[in-house]
C-alpha cells in the first residue's frame, strides 16, 4: 500500500473515496479513528492508501479533480 493523500479535512477523504470507487480503485483510510485520541480537534491528518498498481491512476484521478496528492 502506498500513501495517496494526507489531510485533516474529512470531506476530502469522503470525496476522494467516492472518486476512487467510481474508478474501481480500492482504498484504505489510516488513522480514521484517531479523533478518539485527539479529542476531535482535527490536528492529526488521516492518510488514504492505495495499492502500488493503482497509484498512478489514483493520483491522476485526484489531480483531475483538484485534490493535492502525496509524492
Amino acid at each position: 500500500m502506498k500513501e495517496l493523500l494526507r489531510t485533516n479535512d474529512p470531506t476530502i477523504i469522503a470525496f476522494a473515496s467516492a472518486l476512487l470507487d467510481g474508478e474501481g480503485i480500492d482504498c484504505f483510510v489510516l488513522d480514521a479513528n484517531i479523533s478518539v485520541l485527539e479529542g476531535s480537534i482535527g490536528i492529526l491528518p488521516r492518510r488514504m492508501m492505495v495499492s502500488q498498481t493503482d497509484l498512478f491512476l489514483a493520483r491522476a484521478t485526484m489531480r483531475d479533480n483538484g485534490i493535492s496528492v502525496s509524492d
